[in-house]
């Protein structure tokens, strides 16, 4: 089988109806033998009356967490669950069904996907096999995406990195388009939606369970731990966490690491800032890349030991630097 590599690998259609997508997935992924299970055991954190997070290691993709490395989440509704962030695999949607069966016998009716990166959305193929009725909303930007190649490039990448622990994973992209200012209800439950031109990446969306001011920030937040902005743009990620700090909401949910508060927005906001704003003294001083990195890691303190730091710094200070660059002329 091809294997393609999507635009970027961080840290590493409306109205498309999902048969039509399956049918087109699996055509192009037909030699691929489902592996089996996730076999460790994790369990859903309550964060508030209906709203429930299975908090993903701080990993990269690998054979034995079979890609999980995300914070999928879902809500109980009225008569029907909604899930924010499938994850990586149909491994990971698999665990995410079944640690919602063992809270609540509800069907899943829908789907939040935060953005483009596959590590938080293959896992829709798990609930839409399951659940086929079941909506799936992104930003039409992400969609349009998917069905340009990142959804097959991402499946690839999945297989590799995890040495095939993830086969049987077919994209099954989102088929309903949110957008900024959205006001959405599902099964008793309302959400607001959040996006602008760029941040992470120009596909993303934060979404606020209004009812319990809960906040999904996707990969815009990431907690305690640095990944490249390849997909995205320092000043407009470093802008979209001004305006979430506006936002009233008791609890946070990254992208990855532990749920918290505001803190968190604050805390990843404040690095990213100290990165750009260092980078770009340097670059006026007539400093290279290079020559910056020391005076970054000084600068940004504790967040030099966070995950993976020492891995991505280098590449985040080089794409800071081209940011700058281009903004100079």
């Amino acid at each position: 089988m091809l294997k393609l590599l999507p635009k970027s690998f961080s840290n590493i259609f409306l109205s498309l109806g999902i048969t039509a997508c399956l049918i087109f997935a699996q055509a192009s992924n037909a030699q691929t033998v489902k592996a089996g299970p996730i076999t460790s055991e994790y369990t859903a954190k309550q964060v508030s009356a209906s709203t429930y997070v299975i908090e993903g290691p701080l990993e990269s993709p690998t054979p034995q967490n079979q890609g999980f490395m995300n914070n999928p989440a879902f809500i109980i509704g009225d008569a029907g669950i909604i899930v924010i962030d499938a994850g990586a695999t149909v491994q990971v949607g698999d665990l995410v069904l079944k640690t919602i069966k063992a809270i609540s016998d509800l069907p899943v009716v829908a789907t939040f996907s935060t953005h483009i990166h596959g590590d938080h959305w293959l896992g829709n193929q798990a609930i839409a096999e399951a659940y086929p009725d079941a909506l799936h909303y992104a930003h039409p930007n992400m969609i349009e995406q998917a069905n340009a190649g990142e959804g097959e490039a991402w499946v690839a990448t999945m297989e590799t990195l995890t040495e095939g622990a993830s086969g049987g994973t077919i994209y099954v992209s989102p088929n309903t388009e949110i957008n900024d200012g959205d006001a959405i209800t599902i099964e008793g439950k309302t959400f607001s939606i959040y996006h602008d031109q760029i941040a992470h990446t120009d596909s993303d969306i934060a979404i606020r369970f209004d009812d319990e001011r809960v906040i999904f920030l996707g990969d815009t937040v990431i907690n305690r731990q640095l990944r490249r902005l390849d997909d995205g743009n320092f000043k407009g990620l470093i802008a979209f966490l001004e305006r979430m700090l506006a936002v009233e909401a008791d609890v946070y949910v990254p992208g990855h690491g532990e749920t918290g508060t505001i803190q968190l927005i604050k805390d990843f906001k404040q690095v990213i800032e100290t990165i750009f704003n260092t980078v770009q003294e340097g670059y006026e001083n007539g400093l290279a890349d290079f020559e910056i990195k020391p005076i970054v890691e000084e600068k940004i303190g504790g967040a030099a030991r966070w995950t993976d730091t020492d891995e991505v710094l280098g590449k985040i200070i080089s794409l800071a630097y081209l940011e700058v660059e281009e903004d100079s002329f």
